[in-house]
């Protein structure tokens, strides 16, 4: 199996498409990346601008590049020594425009009889025999407004297939819709009557049934292709937590690819671990971002912004689990009922449950799931906690929940013995986690919103550098394979904004200055928010990101003011709301004093976030694991919340930049850049890591930590990977405040090393003061190498 030493990620788009992909090889190769590694490149609906909306899985998207496209980025990359990864959707397809999905409109057109009937996830006795699409209005008559066109039936832009027979010139376009094998009704109804399986609560992404041999085979034949004729070298699989058996796709894509490198998006929580049968080399490193940005959050400011949260909140304070259990049971209660009444009817009979009863345990035991979700046997002590949770939850449901628990497979042994009860609950599981806790709770939840991420539990504030080693070493062991990561196109914020806002947690005291200054000044001015969290929040974001422009700050507002649904909504929000927050972050850019506080805050923190996010990029490159770089993030690319950071990226820009950097002139005396808002430093440390980590990896193959000695030895952090050294500082502001290191000491393994960053020479017991004087970090290579 041939597997990356480093990977590169590409957004592929109509404008980024593969064939400009392909010439952006070189410069990639010049960074320092091993592998490129894509984006969904399958035909999707038009106008996506993600992929993951896959509308054939038949051919590479035309508008990304087509296979010409692939087949030019493949040939590129593979001259250059260099791998391709990409990213696969097995879970749904995207069904928001039927005519371009040629199996969802033979489903629609034929229903049952469809030859691809069994490929997509629909209960259809729940919809009388058709499939539901809600797609109407809120109009008293909505369906006046079909109308018969050219052999299909329309709804506005919507286009709809007809089945064979069902419609002659002059029928009432209503009369026809009644024929067919699909029934168009309000949007509304989605969330509480959908029939088909769908990506968490998207109805315009539906669930395929990819444990279907046949389904499996039709869907991957491209994959295949791409695979048998060496133009893709691994593959990173999306969302397997919504398959109906993890395990067995991967398998069935070992065989497939004969195989090949294989990483899977699964989010992991504190301390739980990917099943190690799965044929998988790891995740996509979620898990690592989340150490990292612990390892450099100081947990003596834990205590201020927990008060900050508190006030904001008139004095009562956030308890996690209580949070997200609530938002949880709102989901499978609100915009995921469909999927918790799918279960309730697949309660037998003789079990003796009222179908509401029903309905009621089992959203109480997916709203105390502690996990995404188990793959029975292996995970049953996830479901008991979770069962035994909900009775003490809900002491009334506990004959029903009692009863749901050998339903739900907690006492099988062996998958064989799992209903479909079962089995659809560990689907489900997954989507309840994901809308309560990151896309609703963590923006509810804004103490420190860098610890607000993908995979991360906020309550746990940070890791020390003990910790973190037994975390690397681990990793170093059983996981070496494995993805690490700092931003993707999913993160919340990027690794650079979160570099900046982690420094709050050295500033809790002044950061309440700050927030309760403004959000006075602001309510002065005749803009009074409401809802101090969430003023909390943008005003992190705000800093985080600093300098950034006012319609991107409103943008990212909005958003997470609608997703944290206490304030306003996407649906029904709250319009006088929304004004408010809007002229709140005019004011923020544009009030004199406002924007005076928020400068000079930014401006004194800054500084400690590149030394933060220099540290994270470092030990993030240089772990055990396959590091990915996302694109842009070379650079600072202060990004928020998507769409925010799938900007098109400046690769002309950097690639000058980096050629500037291999020939210098100018900097420093010793031709060193300064770390500051060029970025010229991360581009060093990024270029630097990876070309080491991909020349010499012999250098990379084992883990030991490393200590410092001094009164301020835990502001450093250091390993040792086998002949390459990683030292990276710790908290900043506090070392700042404290007179920086003096006389601090670090103890090298034997040899002489040099730093790859500096050029300069270092043996045996070096002094911090020394080795860090130019940056907040050095990478060191053992001379002999």
């Amino acid at each position: 199996m041939r597997t990356p030493i480093s990977t590169y990620r590409l957004q592929i788009t109509s404008d980024l498409t593969l064939d400009r992909a392909a010439g952006l090889v070189d410069y990639l190769h010049d960074l320092g990346a091993d592998w490129v590694y894509l984006s969904p490149i399958l035909r999707a609906v038009e106008g996506s601008d993600h992929g993951y909306d896959v509308a054939s899985p038949a051919e590479v998207d035309p508008v990304r590049g087509g296979a010409a496209g692939l087949k030019a980025l493949a040939d590129a990359a593979h001259a250059r020594g260099m791998g391709v990864l990409v990213d696969i959707v097995p879970n749904h397809q995207g069904v928001a425009a039927p005519e371009q999905n040629p199996w969802w409109w033979s489903l629609l057109a034929q229903g049952q009889e469809s030859p691809y009937a069994k490929a997509f996830d629909v209960e259809w006795a729940a919809g009388g025999g058709r499939v539901l699409i809600p797609v109407l209005g809120d109009g008293d008559d909505e369906l006046a407004q079909l109308r018969v066109e050219d052999g299909t039936l329309r709804y506005y832009d919507n286009v709809y297939p007809l089945a064979e027979g069902t419609w002659s010139e002059g029928d009432d376009p209503r009369d026809v819709h009644d024929r067919q094998h699909y029934e168009l009704v309000n949007w509304r109804r989605g969330d509480a009557e959908l029939n088909y399986r769908r990506f968490f609560t998207v109805a315009t992404l539906a669930g395929v049934r990819v444990e279907d041999p046949e389904v499996f085979d039709e869907s991957h034949a491209e994959i295949k292709r791409w695979i048998d004729e060496g133009l893709v070298d691994g593959l990173r699989i999306d969302h397997p937590d919504g398959l109906r058996d993890p395990r067995q796709y991967l398998e069935r894509l070992k065989e497939l690819t004969g195989g090949a490198y294989v990483v899977v998006e699964k989010i992991l929580e504190p301390g739980e671990r990917l099943p190690r049968d799965w044929a998988t080399a790891g995740t996509t490193g979620y898990d690592a971002l989340g150490v990292i940005d612990r390892l450099l959050t100081d947990p003596a400011g834990e205590y201020a912004l927990t008060s900050l949260d508190a006030r904001l909140r008139n004095g009562e304070p956030v308890h996690w689990d209580e949070m997200i259990h609530g938002t949880k049971r709102a989901m499978a209660d609100g915009a995921l009922l469909a999927e918790v009444r799918r279960l309730a009817r697949l309660v037998p009979e003789d079990a003796g449950l009222d179908r509401a009863v029903a309905e009621d345990a089992l959203a109480e035991v997916l709203a105390n799931f502690p996990v995404y979700r188990s793959y029975l046997p292996e995970g049953a002590e996830h479901l008991r906690a979770a069962l035994e949770a909900a009775r003490e939850q809900r002491p009334d449901l506990a004959a029903a929940i009692g009863t749901l628990g050998g339903l739900l497979g907690v006492d099988a042994t062996d998958e064989a013995e799992l209903g479909e009860l079962a089995r659809r609950f560990q689907q489900t599981s997954g989507m309840v986690m994901a809308k309560g806790v990151e896309d609703t709770a963590f923006y509810r939840f804004p103490r420190l919103t860098s610890l607000t991420e993908v995979g991360g539990d906020p309550s746990h504030f940070a890791v020390t550098p003990a910790e973190a080693h037994a975390e690397l070493a681990r990793r170093a062991a059983e996981e070496p394979l494995a993805m690490t990561t700092l931003s993707t196109h999913d993160t919340k914020r990027s690794e650079a904004v979160r570099a900046r806002i982690t420094v709050l947690a050295e500033a809790g005291e002044q950061w309440a200055g700050v927030v309760g200054t403004v959000k006075k000044l602001a309510e002065q001015a005749g803009a009074p928010v409401g809802d101090g969290p969430l003023v909390n929040l943008v005003l992190q974001a705000v800093v985080g990101a600093w300098p950034v422009s006012q319609d991107r700050v409103l943008d990212y507002a909005l958003k997470a003011a609608r997703e944290a649904g206490n304030s306003t909504a996407w649906v029904d929000g709250d319009p006088g709301f929304e004004q408010r927050l809007t002229r709140f972050v005019e004011l923020v850019h544009h009030d004199p004093q406002i924007r005076a506080v928020i400068e000079g805050f930014a401006e004194h923190v800054t500084p400690a976030g590149w030394a933060n996010g220099l540290a994270a990029k470092l030990v993030q490159l240089t772990m055990p694991g396959v590091p990915d770089v996302y694109q842009g993030s070379e650079l600072w690319a202060e990004s928020l919340v998507d769409p925010d950071n799938r900007r098109p990226v400046d690769f002309e820009d950097r690639a000058a930049r980096l050629a500037r950097l291999d020939t210098p002139v100018g900097g420093t005396a010793d031709g060193i850049p300064a770390v500051g808002p060029d970025a010229a430093a991360k581009l060093l440390v990024t270029s630097r890591a990876l070309r080491l980590r991909r020349d010499h990896p012999e250098l990379f193959t084992g883990y030991t930590p490393l200590s410092a000695s001094g009164p301020l030895a835990g502001h450093v952090f250091a390993f040792d990977r086998g002949g390459a050294v990683t030292v990276a500082t710790r908290l900043p502001l506090g070392l700042a405040a404290a007179g920086d290191f003096a006389g601090e000491t670090l103890e090298l393994p034997a040899g002489d090393f040099e730093d790859v960053l500096t050029r300069r020479l270092h043996t045996g017991t070096v002094a911090l003061s020394r080795l860090l004087a130019d940056y907040p970090v050095a990478l060191l290579r053992r001379k002999d190498s």
